[in-house]
């Protein structure tokens, strides 16, 4: 049980969606808007929203998409316990699935989502690296941030089994390892598109968000760069509203 002295309750999207977290430990920001932005979804689509923590990335993708049919899976059950209030108080319809996203298909589908049965997947992986981070003392903030050698493998391993043909996986990652992205894709997922996230211009990306569709062929696509501190490529209006849920990306397909 969380101690109602250690959860702070805090505005996304311009106020639209009121979230409560835990004070300490991981802690929702950017990167969950921007993948919400980013993903591609339907009225009537099932999404499951991987590592969801208390449910940031897919409550702001509801929010945005009415009518979805979402999953919240969250291996902590504090976290999935806040994510299930977080829907309920913005009265946004989720189930929420304690589940580690590296289980075997046994139980993924024991929690209903059995192989080819969801149309798109978007995920925030830990993806710090151990070998150039160091890790916090907070044990569920370590979890949430310090990737291992097969993190990305086994989530996108995991988002593969679950989707159907043509099904869509969204995911950020940190741009210096956008190499490890493409490796983990290269097998089941093609029809790519990249965004590069810079936080100032000038400067190297610090992301990136990518799209890409189960079993698809079309040539990879390498989209200008979102600038979040500069108007060279997106207007500061438009970041704004981006960030407060009345925009989204490119990777979404008109």
């Amino acid at each position: 049980m969380i101690e109602a002295a250690d959860i702070t309750e805090d505005a996304f999207l311009g106020g639209q969606l009121r979230l409560k977290q835990k004070r300490s430990g991981h802690r929702a920001g950017h990167d969950a808007i921007l993948l919400a932005a980013a993903t591609d979804a339907l009225a009537g689509d099932r999404v499951v929203d991987f590592g969801a923590g208390v449910g940031t990335a897919g409550l702001a993708l509801a929010r945005r998409v009415a009518g979805i049919r979402l999953s919240l899976v969250e291996i902590d059950p504090e976290l999935a316990e806040l994510a299930r209030g977080n829907a309920a108080a913005n009265a946004i319809a989720a189930e929420t699935i304690v589940l580690d996203v590296t289980a075997e298909a046994q139980a993924f589908a024991s929690n209903g989502l059995s192989p080819d049965s969801v149309d798109v997947v978007l995920m925030n992986p830990p993806f710090n690296d151990p070998a150039r981070h160091r890790g916090s003392p907070d044990r569920a903030r370590h979890t949430a941030h310090v990737a291992t050698e097969e993190t990305l493998h086994a989530w996108v391993h995991a988002a593969r089994r679950i989707l159907r043909s043509n099904g869509v996986l969204t995911l950020i990652w940190r741009a210096d390892g956008i190499a490890d992205v493409l490796a983990a894709l290269s097998r089941g997922f093609g029809s790519l598109s990249i965004l590069p996230v810079h936080g100032e211009a000038g400067r190297p990306a610090i992301r990136v968000l990518v799209r890409a569709v189960k079993g698809g062929r079309a040539p990879t696509r390498l989209l200008p760069g979102l600038m979040l501190n500069d108007e060279s490529r997106l207007s500061k209006s438009k970041v704004t509203e981006i960030l407060e849920g009345r925009a989204a990306l490119p990777l979404v397909e008109p």
